[in-house]
């Protein structure tokens, strides 16, 4: 062709140019001639190509025993495999020689496992393998191996759409029951929306039934009600283990010594889309799993049909525009890991409505959490850099999309039980955050127990970082429910991404469990640490997001902070503590005011229980009595000593200690306003300040200090134009 081209020059050159050209036109000829006959001859001298050629063309029945031939070939074979790799010419032909039993089934699986692709795996030559499973002669064992071979190399092949078009044919082997798990899991990978039918659903809910709920059943049955949930009836449960074992073991060390001897960048052979949990050479792990892959397009030499044609890789998407443009028409990575390392990935996560991306995300996160931090027996892995980044990878993208992954919530829910509290303790509690709403009835066992266990035997800096984690928690639940919830207040979906469905109820149970546990903590936690400051103002924090559950986040629940938490906050030596208790109180009162009268205009408001008004009451009363009213330790009150006690103690009016004169958060601005005051007196009687004008003076000086709360506490509880020594309001149950 291009010795044609180049005589092929313009018809008024001249008489040298056209012999220039022929000339250079027969030289470059003749090079390739010599270059042609050079490969030939290196090709029939290399023992390899020859090896390959002799399986190509053995001829069926060829004997096996005693044949030395066919042995030096075969090694030939194994040591260029395990070496460099085979090429797909040559994986196709010892895969052709394998499954077609050519010369019996004895050298079958020794052909299988060397079958280490160089860079991919033609998709022809899988079909064909599969087709021989259908002639009944290979054994059982040689057709698990196989398949298991076909699992490893999945993400090498070059196209799937083949693969897809005998999805019938593939499926009709779930009846074999030692094929079974593996099969599930091939059609698991292959699985589409349009491919769902009735009938195959009936044949593996029948399966079930002959072989009982079986993972790798369940998790084809997940997948397929996931497309279609009207066809799937089943209840599948939210937190089984969603994992297939992992089937790659006899390759998995070959394939990564060839790849790295290469330095090739072809997707990871191993196949991450389902956990593991094969406990095998533990200690010997290379930290592969926590390594984000690169983002790259799925090799794919000849499309065969128009979508494929269509599809573009995400690689190759440069901006959200483009994302927008080609949203229909994207085409997923091999790795769906390489997700994490991508904004623009991520953009399209978020937006598809295609559930297996997130799905294959999922068991993604699934094994590469189970592997290396929670069955890592050595503890290597856990305490790497990796570890952390990849820790920290999953906490940005979980921010990102605003929403946590099931697969490490259930890696949390096995991890607490075995967590001492201190390793990646910013990274776990992060992820703790995320967890979505758990119900009621499953929230003490996988939450409540093991963390009171670390809670309590734990520094009062871990303490305040649980805290601060079931804050964070609770938040994204209560905005969940303001975002999600449905008009009519009956079903709410957990989350954008799956179907599952919570009553308003039992959401309500979920959330009182949840800030009931943080009171219990609170509680005991100030007891054990001396009502610490820190503590105690991550515990404000908490409750000034539950005072206003109703009003903030729309959701009919008003749960008061237990004594526990009320009193040391009243009585704490600080004054922002003070501050931060009033403003809590006085937003419960603006709550409560406002159900209160939806309640007199709607049968259809939540009713409060009287428990919840007499709590509140009792509060308010005693602060109004102890801040306003200088009446401490009065009978009826919530914190009472004896009369001879108080005697002992030598306090002089004692029921004033605690006012906001003598109060020991406020008593050094009662100092300062006295002597600004009167500021000749020698003797400072702070009683002074109480009488009628330099009460409402200091009252003006106290709030400007920036305590905000204690002023709307006391513009709310104090009928306008008291002074000092009148009790508050209090609300009617």
């Amino acid at each position: 062709m291009a010795a044609q081209l180049n005589l092929s020059g313009p018809p008024d050159s001249g008489l040298s140019s056209l012999t220039d050209q022929s000339m250079s036109s027969r030289t470059s000829n003749r090079s390739l001639r010599v270059a042609e006959k050079e490969r030939r001859k290196n090709e029939a001298e290399d023992p390899s190509v020859l090896a390959l050629q002799y399986f190509y063309n053995v001829e069926a029945g060829t004997p096996v025993n005693g044949n030395d031939e066919v042995e030096r070939n075969l090694v030939l074979v194994e040591q260029v495999a395990y070496r460099n790799g085979l090429s797909p010419e040559a994986i196709s032909i010892m895969l052709e020689f394998a499954m077609s039993l050519r010369m019996g089934h004895s050298l079958c699986p020794r052909v299988l496992k060397c079958l280490i692709p160089v860079t991919v795996v033609p998709q022809e030559a899988v079909v064909r393998g599969v087709s021989w499973l259908g002639v009944g002669k290979i054994p059982v064992s040689t057709q698990v191996l196989f398949i298991k071979w076909v699992l490893t190399v999945f993400d090498m092949i070059d196209a799937k759409d083949q693969l897809r078009a005998i999805y019938g044919f593939i499926f009709s082997f779930v009846s074999e029951e030692n094929l079974c798990p593996f099969i599930c899991h091939l059609l698991y990978l292959l699985t589409s929306k349009q491919i769902v039918r009735v009938f195959r659903v009936r044949k593996l809910l029948e399966l079930q039934s002959k072989l009982g709920r079986q993972p790798f059943l369940l998790n084809l049955l997940s997948l397929y009600k996931v497309f279609c949930p009207e066809l799937v009836t089943l209840s599948i449960p939210s937190r089984s283990k969603s994992v297939f074992k992992n089937h790659n073991m006899p390759w998995k060390s070959a394939l990564f010594a060839v790849q790295k001897r290469n330095g090739s960048q072809v997707a990871s052979s191993i196949s991450l889309a389902s956990a593991s949990k094969d406990g095998t050479n533990r200690r010997k792990r290379k930290h592969h799993h926590l390594e984000i892959p690169v983002l790259s397009a799925v090799v794919n030499k000849q499309p065969q049909t128009e979508t494929s044609r269509r599809l573009v890789p995400l690689v190759q998407i440069q901006s959200v525009a483009e994302l927008l443009e080609n949203m229909d028409h994207i085409e997923l990575p091999a790795q769906m890991g390489s997700l994490l390392g991508s904004s623009l990935a991520l953009q399209y996560l978020d937006c598809v409505q295609d559930e297996s991306a997130l799905l294959r995300l999922n068991f993604w996160i699934g094994y590469a959490l189970h592997e290396e931090l929670l069955f890592c027996g050595d503890g290597a892995s856990q305490n790497s850099e990796e570890s952390l980044q990849f820790l920290n990878k999953l906490l940005s993208t979980q921010h990102f999309l605003q929403e946590g992954f099931s697969s490490s919530d259930a890696f949390l829910y096995k991890f607490l039980n075995v967590w001492d509290g201190s390793l990646l303790r910013p990274q776990i509690l992060g992820l703790l955050s995320n967890i979505p709403v758990i119900p009621s009835s499953q929230i003490g066992r996988l939450l409540f127990e093991p963390l009171m266990q670390l809670f309590f035997t734990s520094s009062v800096f871990f303490k305040c970082g649980l805290i601060e984690c079931l804050s964070n928690m609770l938040l994204k639940w209560l905005i969940w429910h303001s975002v999600y919830a449905l008009e009519d207040d009956l079903d709410i979906s957990l989350n954008s991404h799956t179907s599952i469905n919570m009553t308003l109820s039992g959401f309500k149970d979920s959330v009182m469990g949840l800030v009931d546990f943080v009171g219990r903590l609170a509680s005991i936690g100030l007891q054990l640490e001396g009502c610490h400051s820190l503590l105690l103002s991550f515990i404000l924090d908490f409750y000034t997001m539950v005072c206003d559950t109703f009003l903030k986040y729309g959701l009919p629940l008003v749960v008061m902070p237990p004594p526990g938490v009320f009193y040391p906050a009243l009585f704490a030596t600080d004054p922002v503590s003070v501050d931060r208790l009033a403003f809590i109180m006085y937003r419960y009162k603006v709550n409560l005011t406002s159900a209160k009268s939806q309640e007199k205009l709607t049968e259809q408001a939540f009713h409060i229980s009287r428990q919840t008004f007499r709590e509140f009451n009792n509060y308010t009363v005693y602060m109004v009595n102890c801040l306003w009213n200088s009446k401490m330790f009065q009978p009826g009150m919530g914190v009472q000593l004896r009369e001879e006690l108080l005697l002992k103690s030598n306090v002089p009016q004692y029921w004033t200690s605690f006012d906001l004169v003598h109060h020991p958060a406020f008593m050094s601005y009662a100092i300062d306003f006295h002597q600004k005051c009167w500021p000749g007196k020698k003797d400072i009687d702070l009683d002074s300040i109480k009488h009628s004008k330099p009460w409402s003076w200091y009252l003006e000086y106290l709030f400007s200090q920036g305590y905000d709360g204690l002023a709307l506490f006391v513009q709310s509880n104090i009928r306008a134009g008291q002074g000092n020594g009148q009790q508050g309001d209090s609300l009617s149950t």
